[in-house]
């Protein structure tokens, strides 16, 4: 039985990804929706797949038995089947490749998951040529607000043409990076909202990441995952990490991948124009929902509005998580980086198209930008040379201002508030 649609922000909010999963069940066996836990995915498959569909949610323990005990009839349908959680009961990807290799029609089995499926180590086979992943993000500010969420496109057919005006202000922002994009999150405020943070992570740590792998130590979990909150926008080093938790370095890098497995982190790899430097060299860390990472590091909005708060790596990773939810859906085709070289010359985030163009991203809590502001994006661009096509300097400001050849202060809200035809 399909549940019903509910929405905790009062309305359904249309999501980028519901035409990707339409395209895609129009011609692949096997849609997985993957994504963080209460992002919107049953929601949105709820939406894509209709009042006509089989739903099997492996979260109902009466559900999940009958799965495990026979997974070759539980799969046995005749339309379409809606899995919810099929990480949960992993042999069943066994029984679905089996069917889909008798019957090849598309759209056989829509999916979702909470964890990584191709690198859960129980599972047997992840159908490939037979399934197609679509990632799901906590919602978008432009999901929130119904814009456009169209600036990774923008900034590359526009370049340094892009311009934009903004009605936010500094305040704004840190209203929005302590709200962030999950639903629950969206529509509680206060301590009802932190409630719903502490729980998430518990909830996570308790069901998701002991599911995937035995933990032998949680509290030093709970702990790495408080830290991993407070280096939001700085490197990431394992060594360092095990030294302060008194963990082998190979537990941290473990614990590491795990918590990228149930997406409550994300990797930036450095950008280099050496592919192979670039599998060695030294990520920066964000967490998935601006929420979750100040709550995690007790900061609300009052707190973040202080000259001393740690705004600044929580407002940079606000950005990294908005730009890498709009790559999941953008007609351009790039990859997000940071850029770092021995001498510490850095640049915050580093966009790269198929074709080797490049945008180069600071972030900026004040609301004036500075001619300094620029010094790791003139240096990437004398690497560059034309191949970079637009220096972006987010900032709180209102206005867009030119910096000179190229380079252009621009505000945050241009994120979601831009589009192109």
């Amino acid at each position: 039985m399909t549940p019903a649609l509910h929405s905790p922000v009062g309305r359904i909010l249309p999501r980028h990804a519901s035409s990707l999963v339409q395209e895609a069940l129009a011609d692949t066996r096997v849609v997985l929706v993957n994504g963080a836990r209460q992002s919107g995915k049953s929601t949105l498959v709820i939406q894509v797949s209709g009042r006509t569909s089989e739903w099997r949610s492996l979260d109902r323990p009466s559900i999940r038995r009958a799965a495990e005990a026979d997974p070759t009839t539980f799969v046995r349908e005749e339309g379409m089947l809606v899995i919810d959680e099929v990480q949960r009961v992993p042999e069943l990807l066994l029984a679905i490749k089996e069917v889909v290799d008798l019957d090849t029609r598309p759209g056989r089995f829509l999916l979702t998951g909470s964890a990584r499926l191709l690198s859960l180590r129980s599972i047997p086979d992840a159908l490939p040529g037979r399934m197609e992943t679509i990632e799901l993000w906590p919602l978008s500010q432009g999901e929130i607000d119904e814009r456009p969420d169209g600036f990774v496109d923008a900034v590359f057919e526009l370049g340094p043409e892009l311009r934009h005006q903004s009605a936010l202000d500094r305040n704004s922002y840190i209203d929005r990076i302590v709200r962030g994009g999950f639903p629950e999150a969206i529509a509680r405020t206060g301590r009802r909202r932190e409630a719903f943070f502490d729980n998430y992570i518990a909830d996570l740590v308790n069901r998701d990441v002991i599911q995937i792998s035995e933990i032998e130590r949680v509290p030093e979990l709970r702990t790495l995952i408080s830290m991993l909150a407070a280096q939001s926008g700085q490197l990431l080093v394992p060594g360092t990490l095990a030294s302060r938790l008194g963990l082998p370095q190979s537990t941290v890098s473990r614990y590491l991948a795990l918590l990228e497995e149930v997406f409550l982190i994300k990797r930036i790899p450095a950008w280099s124009r050496n592919l192979s430097a670039r599998a060695v060299s030294t990520a920066k860390i964000a967490l998935v929902d601006s929420g979750i990472a100040a709550n995690l590091l007790g900061q609300d909005a009052l707190g973040l509005r202080r000259p001393d708060s740690q705004i600044g790596g929580l407002l940079e990773g606000f950005v990294a998580m908005e730009i890498a939810r709009q790559l999941t859906w953008s007609r351009t085709r790039a990859e997000l980086f940071h850029y770092r070289t021995k001498d510490k010359v850095e640049v915050d985030l580093v966009l790269e198209d198929r074709r080797g163009r490049a945008v180069a991203i600071e972030v900026k809590a004040s609301a004036t930008v500075r001619a300094e502001d620029f010094k790791g994006i003139n240096h990437l661009e004398t690497r560059l040379g034309d191949d970079l096509i637009a220096g972006i300097v987010f900032y709180t400001g209102s206005e867009t201002l030119s910096f000179g050849h190229k380079k252009r202060a621009v505000p945050i809200s241009a994120l979601w508030e831009l589009g192109v035809d």
